[in-house]
């Protein structure tokens, strides 16, 4: 009893310092998103607009491991974006998950224009609507940046800390990708970037 009791303390204190690593991760990657909107010569915002970019706070629970199924020779459709012109995608794989005890499933996009350029061809795109939209989080749905190279042995990470609001949640003109209806969570991920706080 003694030594299982001596492993629970050990054990804590570690759990407790990969969350606040972790944490700290997260928060460097959200200044990097900050600095890019900055830089990005399309951005619909200026240096202080970023301070009302608004999130939730870190959870681990949101960071999942999925299993990938790939969709082999899925064929290219359009997927409709915010200002009526429409992208050219491919079905890339399925990720089914378990978030809140409920199973899970998405789809994993390759965008076919992007993906021919050169550096690009392991870019995947995740468009996800969830029951937080236009409450505290965008209603247009949010977005994951995924890559190929992240999948090991049909396994892939997904960190919804890590979701961001497409361009269309700050300003009007830009052709945003809308979420397929398949990607439509029946849960609410309270994680990752919330609806622009400026008035």
């Amino acid at each position: 009893m003694k030594r299982m009791i001596y492993s629970v303390l050990i054990l804590l204190p570690l759990q407790g310092m990969a969350q606040d690593s972790y944490k700290k991760e997260i928060e460097q990657y959200r200044r990097h998103y900050k600095e890019e909107f900055i830089a990005e010569e399309r951005s619909p915002l200026k240096g202080s607009d970023t301070a009302f970019i608004r999130f939730f706070p870190v959870n681990l629970i949101y960071r999942v491991n999925a299993h990938i199924e790939l969709v082999p020779d899925a064929p290219e459709f359009d997927m409709e974006t915010h200002s009526g012109k429409k992208q050219r995608y491919r079905n890339y794989a399925k990720a089914t998950f378990t978030l809140q005890g409920k199973s899970c499933t998405l789809f994993i996009y390759q965008n076919v224009r992007i993906a021919a350029m050169p550096g690009k061809q392991n870019d995947l795109f995740l468009p996800f609507n969830d029951l937080t939209n236009y409450a505290t989080t965008y209603g247009g749905g949010r977005y994951l940046d995924l890559s190929i190279a992240d999948i090991k042995n049909s396994i892939l990470t997904i960190d919804f800390n890590k979701a961001y609001n497409p361009y269309c949640a700050f300003r009007e003109g830009y052709s945003c990708p809308i979420p397929p209806v398949e990607n439509r969570l029946k849960i609410r991920v309270e994680a990752g970037e919330k609806s622009y706080g400026k008035p």
